[in-house]
């Protein structure tokens, strides 16, 4: 058996190798060909290409790589004809994919998509694509089946793989008795992962902590780095800031268990700190038009995946009543702010509340455990891995029949 992988991002890249792994142990001599990346090639994979080097955002990057794209979906047109696969999948990535999609179809090859795009958020239409080119969506979270389902698209529901690499990550506690020890309550602020996101969100975090410091004086800051570039942009910024802040690479996990609260750049990081029961700020700072389109092309009530989780009104986008200041009956656990305006001093006032106000901050607590208790279960990967296997394995026995 042998399955061609499409993978174009770093974290999918993450969960390609993990997935390469679980398949090839529960079907000894599978083979695994493709695109992908650096981890999923030390896991066995024989890349074809490290398409991760090509993790691109914005239009303009991606007009430029056009033709590297085209020639990468026609080398993988010809490798479907002359060495067909027995399944494609395809994790996140979408533009890209839809050609390897649209491709494997052509040539009757099996469609999974592992980890699917967010289009029920952004881009509604393309259920359409996904329904004629994919024959199989492996989805992460819990809403997304029933989504999925309801526009005509087999669909199951695998979990979030995320929280795989989160059960396996061993955390250095030494570091954590470090932190926690330190005078005070520790703040820990995530900025993002990408340049753009910190150079956006960390000055306003900045300013929200000098704000708590100038009301609260027993509590303490870190950051969370994503590599050492990011980690001098933060040291630039914490000077410019006046504020007083521990810079960590690559401490992420121990900066969140070790917190009491935390300030974050919205995305995957969401969950982590849902896993950990931290009560959060989520901001999400772009520019006025960025913030027009989303307003225009968005169909999702909230931006941050644990308040899409909590929420029975996830799709209840057209009606703008959310307060994310409101404490007493607010509707989710992590309040969020898209925006394209200076939301210091909001994030600072719940920061403080949670800080000084043990009471608050038990009450987002328990929302969070709740919802880590049902939502935060490992095992995705060996679901995914047994669900193409058990298909295919099928779609074998029903061709022999045929044949027979």
């Amino acid at each position: 058996m042998k399955i061609f992988f499409s993978v174009g991002e770093p974290s999918g890249d993450l969960h390609g190798a993990n997935l390469v792994r679980s398949l090839q142990k529960q079907r000894p001599g599978l083979r695994c060909v493709g695109y992908g990346g650096p981890r999923m090639e030390v896991e066995g994979c024989q890349l074809h290409e490290d398409l991760t080097r090509y993790a691109l955002m914005g239009f303009l990057p991606v007009i430029g790589k056009l033709p590297m794209f085209y020639r990468l979906m026609k080398r993988a047109e010809k490798y479907f004809r002359e060495d067909p696969p027995d399944a494609v999948v395809l994790i996140d990535y979408p533009g890209f994919n839809w050609w390897i999609a649209r491709k494997a179809k052509q040539r009757g090859i099996p469609v999974f998509y592992y980890g699917v795009p967010q289009i029920w958020a952004w881009a509604r239409w393309r259920v359409g694509k996904m329904r004629r080119l994919v024959d199989h969506v492996l989805c992460k979270l819990p809403f997304e089946k029933e989504w999925y389902e309801e526009r005509g698209c087999k669909a199951t529901d695998v979990g979030h793989p995320y929280f795989d690499e989160l059960i396996e990550r061993e955390l250095d506690q030494e570091f954590i008795d470090q932190q926690q020890s330190r005078p005070g309550k520790l703040v820990t602020i995530l900025p993002g992962s990408r340049r753009r996101e910190v150079s956006r969100q960390l000055p306003v975090f900045l300013k929200s902590a000098r704000l708590v410091r100038e009301q609260l004086e027993d509590v303490q800051f870190s950051i969370a780095s994503f590599d050492q570039e990011q980690a001098e942009m933060a040291r630039q910024m914490v000077e410019h800031a006046g504020v007083e802040a521990e810079i960590h690479v690559d401490r992420t996990g121990e900066l969140i268990e070790a917190c009491h609260c935390a300030m974050a750049c919205s995305g995957s990081v969401s969950l982590e700190l849902m896993y950990h029961e931290k009560p959060a700020a989520i901001l999400y700072k772009v520019n006025v038009m960025q913030r027009l389109l989303t307003r225009l092309l968005g169909r999702v009530r909230y931006m941050t995946l644990v308040n899409l989780i909590a929420s029975e009104r996830r799709f209840d986008w057209l009606v703008r009543d959310y307060d994310p200041d409101r404490l007493e009956g607010a509707e989710v656990p992590l309040p969020e702010y898209p925006t394209c305006r200076d939301k210091s001093k909001p994030i600072a006032a719940h920061l403080v509340r949670w800080l000084d106000d043990e009471g608050q901050q038990r009450r987002v607590v328990d929302w969070l455990h709740a919802l880590s208790e049902e939502h935060a279960i490992p095992g995705a990967t060996q679901r995914a891995a047994e669900y193409i296997i058990e298909v295919l394995g099928q779609e074998s026995s029903g061709a022999r029949s045929e044949a027979a």
